[in-house]
């Protein structure tokens, strides 16, 4: 059985099916409004605005990028 997604290159199976990119963010304790977050599923970057209606489809490749100040 292949794992529900990969989420930056590990197999997710413990995440509820089907999930919205917006579900996903939350899962990962991201800023909700996504300030700073990039997603893409499976090559392709997801804008902000529409990840409330896209479902990552089972098996996707997910990137999950964060950025983070620092000095």
């Amino acid at each position: 059985m292949a794992p529900a997604i990969t989420v930056n290159g590990t197999a997710r199976e413990d995440l509820a099916s089907p999930i919205t990119v917006a579900g996903l963010v939350a899962a990962h304790g991201l800023p909700a409004e996504g300030r700073g977050v990039a997603v893409a599923v499976d090559g392709e970057i997801v804008p902000r605005g529409q990840w409330a209606a896209v479902t990552i489809p089972e098996g996707a490749e997910v990137e999950l990028v964060q950025a983070i100040q620092g000095g």
